[in-house]
């Protein structure tokens, strides 16, 4: 598939490099429904082929243009420990959602320059393991919210009023008996190393025995003062409320983050879920009555590293069948099937 928004991608990465006088690294996972993407580990690897293609260290200043829900808690420590490693000066440029993971990363930067659309997140994890609780129907493991849990303790307590020992004891039971306790037990772990990560983060740039009381305060409200973990912390609450080294952009960067982002929005589809449903019933509708339907085959774009002269992108190719069933008269549909055919990152 011919990438025809490179060209026009790159233009504006040189534009804003030359306007900031800087080196612009881009990062973007899809938030296209149906299309599941985090920030992983391989995504550092494939970043440090582009930092070594700086010819000498550290450059004066790294712009990371930024754009995930989150993913591995790790890979921030990673990417920041990595950055002050080939940059005198490190900086965020977030144009639309950097939540969770991409929150705890942000963190570590010198300057976080928000697009007024942009939006952090609580770094409260929602964690999953094989002792997770399965969704009826689907079999799937669902995730379980830190903030989900200790919000339950504190309505028994407080809400509802129970204090004494052996209620709060059939209480605890009751999500024990939901939740098996090693999920509990991992939900605490994720919560610690979560907070763990936003200290060294804002260490990197924030000497602790200056800045001790606003990295407490800071770590806190992310990680337990706001409540739930959708919330989205605009960037006058992020600078105002919350501390963070936020920068407006001027009208020219805004422009040009912004018209990026929608370079990029256009690439990983974002607005169009991706149904693989609705494909098979529109190959239905198109195949000549009993006659067979064709296999469906799609390639979804998932993660993006790029910069002003390489792009590198994880893909999946899926194909779709109907999964035939033994009905009452005999085989039938009965549902889709998806085969991933291969996945893997691109480069060019």
């Amino acid at each position: 598939m011919f990438d025809t928004t490179k060209v026009k991608r790159q233009q504006l990465i040189k534009k804003i490099e030359k306007a900031r006088n800087s080196k612009v690294l881009c990062y973007l996972t899809s938030m296209r429904q149906g299309v599941p993407a985090q920030m992983s580990e391989d995504a550092v690897r494939q970043m440090m082929d582009y930092l070594l293609l700086i010819k000498k260290r550290p450059i004066e200043r790294l712009d990371f243009f930024l754009c995930s829900n989150g993913g591995n808690s790790v890979v921030p420590w990673r990417l920041v420990a990595l950055f002050r490693e080939f940059a005198s000066e490190f900086n965020v440029l977030i144009p639309y959602r950097a939540y969770s993971a991409a929150t705890i990363l942000s963190l570590g930067a010198d300057n976080i320059v928000m697009h007024p659309f942009a939006e952090l997140g609580p770094i409260d994890p929602t964690v999953s393991n094989d002792f997770n609780p399965l969704e009826e129907g689907s079999g799937r493991r669902l995730g379980i919210s830190v903030e989900d849990v200790k919000a339950y303790i504190t309505f028994v307590k407080t809400t509802v009023g129970i204090t004494h020992e052996d209620l709060l004891i059939k209480a605890l039971e009751i999500l024990a008996n939901k939740v098996h306790p090693l999920a509990l037990g991992n939900v605490e772990r994720f919560l610690s190393q979560s907070r763990m990560m936003g200290r060294k983060i804002l260490k990197t740039h924030m000497p602790e025995e200056k800045h001790d009381h606003v990295i407490n305060e800071t770590i806190e409200n992310l990680a337990s003062r706001l409540f739930f973990h959708g919330h989205p912390i605009n960037r006058k609450e992020a600078k105002d409320q919350l501390q963070l080294k936020v920068v407006h952009p001027d009208e020219k960067l805004e422009a040009d983050m912004w018209g990026l982002y929608k370079l990029y929005e256009d690439c990983f589809e974002s607005q169009a879920p991706f149904n693989p449903i609705a494909l098979m019933n529109k190959a239905r509708a198109q195949a000549q009555s009993g006659q067979p339907i064709n296999p469906v085959q799609c390639t979804l774009r998932h993660v993006i590293v790029e910069d002003s002269g390489k792009t590198s992108w994880y893909k999946t190719v899926r194909q779709y069948t109907d999964a035939i069933v033994e009905g009452p008269a005999g085989p039938m549909p009965g549902g889709v099937r998806e085969e991933l055919l291969s996945e893997g990152w691109t480069h060019s």
